[in-house]
């Protein structure tokens, strides 16, 4: 068997995720798939894959509104699966519908997002209530943003956590411009790839919004919201500056 080959670092192009419909208890539904291949760390606070590791794909799986099943994990590993792809990944889902996404990229950085904002609101609310059962297990309510990016440069793994917080804060930016007034979802994810060094690469220290790569993230992760985010409607279009004219992945 021939071993596989790391794919060509190019500037553009790190994101070729396809939409691939499946069918669950009679209902067709979407899943943003990205076989990313070896070559690849990545950061995620997706149910599964999470946390700082080599990857080789990303599943953005669209589920049923009322999604009830207490083994997420397994159910998006189940999914990878069956779309042709195993090993280490990372598995996101959402009630949201993922074929309308958004997708941009700056200067080497890519990002691809997906919105839903039935359930939305502020980090800091003054309650505490949450989306979760008595035993912890968290349901994808309608909603959810989730964000995937990639940069075709090494990061260390502070570099990457600071990923995490310049693509965060470049979500909320979006969604303010929209003309929502939220910070998201209650279970909003994301998840930042990166390239694994190979001898006498540059490993970069830093991904905040001043940085070079981080700046480009942030402008990418913007954008891909801004695209995927349906105007809030109160009778009338309510601010923001627009959705840019990004493409969407078609389904296939």
């Amino acid at each position: 068997m021939t071993a596989p080959v790391p794919p060509p670092r190019t500037a553009t192009g790190l994101l070729p995720a396809r939409c691939l419909i499946r069918t669950e208890e009679g209902e067709r539904l979407p899943a943003l798939l990205w076989a990313a291949g070896p070559g690849w760390r990545m950061i995620s606070s997706a149910v599964l894959g999470g946390g700082i590791g080599e990857r080789a794909w990303v599943l953005n799986a669209q589920v049923a509104h009322g999604y009830r099943r207490r083994d997420p994990d397994r159910h998006l590993a189940r999914l990878a699966a069956g779309f042709g792809v195993g090993g280490p990944g990372v598995g996101l889902m959402t009630a949201a519908d993922v074929s309308r996404n958004g997708q941009a990229h700056d200067g080497g950085a890519e990002a691809l997002a997906t919105v839903g904002l039935t359930v939305r609101g502020w980090a800091a609310a003054a309650d505490e209530g949450g989306v979760a059962d008595e035993g912890g297990v968290a349901f994808a309510p309608p909603g959810t943003v989730n964000v995937v990016e990639a940069l075709p440069v090494a990061l260390t793994d502070a570099a990457l956590v600071n990923a995490v917080a310049t693509a965060t804060e470049a979500k909320v930016q979006a969604l303010l411009d929209a003309g929502y007034d939220c910070s998201g979802t209650p279970t909003d994810a994301v998840c930042v790839a990166a390239r694994i060094p190979r001898p006498g690469d540059e490993v970069h220290p830093f991904a905040g919004p001043r940085s070079p790569w981080g700046a480009r993230l942030a402008r990418a992760v913007h954008r891909a919201v801004a695209a995927a985010t349906p105007p809030p409607w109160d009778g009338r279009r309510s601010g923001g500056a627009g959705r840019p004219a990004e493409a969407a992945w078609p389904a296939v």
